[in-house]
């Protein structure tokens, strides 16, 4: 069941729910830090696992957990810290073994889908929010006309304040047991989300080298985790994310503090490009929008969610974009489908980090 989450008064939509939140607290030792919000939703997180191994198995017969169970322990103990001691912490909060909470903690790494868009309104205002959509082939239920591993990431997503001597460092919104960050908030700095970038070989070269021993690259998780814990600015943040060395291709969507300053910063291991927001401002627009294709070719017919993103923005107009018109272009279907699991919205300026358990009633798109 989703637990604690309030009804939204902001927004008119009867099954919108904020997601419940909890704050971690960086001052205490890595391994304790996950403990509560771990214990609270350990049944979930076992359920999600126990339904890729229910979909995985027909075709590698439970091969994959061995493997996992096997190797994850040592995979794991590769892992940078703190990382390496918060995962620790989970498995033993939860009594799931090491390797497996190691495995869902590099699941970004290898395939989602995503939506994300900084506009700004024709009085300066930025404003940025992303779907995030996971679970895709992670078993179809015929029954419900459901991805069984969304509907379980769903009442796993939270929203966390993480905190130092009691004042927040940054904000996320994020899956249980998942340490790394895809979508966050440092206040009054910079905002950042992520989405995957299809490419034929993916995160599974840059994988396949870690394992091997050629550790030069980060995991993204752990690098958008350490810039928002780190970084101070915009410039510091967008300069990190566009110049480390990666282990998959990724899109990183950043916002800042002022009008024009966001940017998509396409990644490749080592390739990066910049798109700036205020270059399409020059050009008479005044948004950015970033699904999981690069912003300079088309995307595929079969899932294009920019086209019907960017209609939806010029519908409204820079003078009528709000944090709710940009959560209705959000709830929009194709943005919003079935491998929806939430909506965040932020406003850096006015510190303001809301997230939203997203559902999509039938007739809804499966991806």
């Amino acid at each position: 069941m989703i637990r604690r989450p309030p009804r939204s008064t902001l927004f008119p939509y009867t099954t919108l729910f904020r997601s419940p939140e909890f704050v971690i607290d960086l001052d205490l030792p890595p391994e304790q830090r996950w403990k509560e919000v771990a214990t609270v939703y350990s049944a979930d997180i076992k359920d999600l696992l126990s339904a890729v191994k229910n979909v995985t198995h027909p075709i590698f017969h439970g091969l994959i957990f061995k493997l996992v169970d096997k190797f994850g322990p040592k995979l794991a103990e590769t892992f940078p810290q703190p990382f390496l001691d918060e995962i620790k912490g989970i498995s033993d909060a939860t009594a799931i073994p090491l390797g497996e909470v190691a495995f869902f903690n590099i699941f970004y790494e290898i395939f989602t889908v995503c939506t994300s868009i900084v506009g700004q309104s024709s009085s300066g205002n930025l404003y940025h929010g992303r779907n995030l959509d996971f679970g895709l082939l992670m078993g179809w239920d015929s029954k419900n006309g459901t991805w069984l591993a969304t509907e379980i990431l769903r009442r796993m997503t939270v929203q966390l304040d993480f905190q130092r001597n009691k004042t927040t460092v940054f904000k996320a919104t994020n899956f249980v047991g998942y340490v790394g960050m895809v979508t966050g908030m440092k206040p009054s700095r910079f905002s950042l989300t992520v989405d995957e970038r299809f490419k034929f070989i993916g995160g599974y070269i840059g994988f396949a080298e870690w394992i091997l021993g050629k550790r030069n690259g980060k995991w993204m998780s752990f690098l958008t985790r350490e810039v928002l814990e780190n970084a101070t600015s915009y410039e510091e943040a967008q300069k990190t994310l566009a110049k480390s060395v990666l282990l998959a291709p990724v899109y990183f969507i950043l916002g800042g503090n002022r009008s024009g300053q966001a940017s998509v910063i396409t990644r490749g291991l080592k390739f990066f490009d910049v798109w700036e927001l205020g270059s399409e401002i020059k050009n008479g627009s005044w948004y950015l929008v970033e699904t999981n294709y690069d912003h300079w070719t088309k995307p595929p017919y079969y899932d294009d969610r920019r086209s019907p993103a960017k209609r939806c923005l010029d519908k409204f107009g820079a003078n009528n974009f709000s944090m709710a018109n940009l959560f209705n272009v959000l709830s929009t279907k194709p943005m919003n489908n079935k491998l929806t699991t939430y909506t965040t919205l932020m406003d850096v300026a006015s510190d303001v980090f809301e997230s939203y358990l997203q559902f999509c009633p039938d007739p809804c798109p499966e991806f």
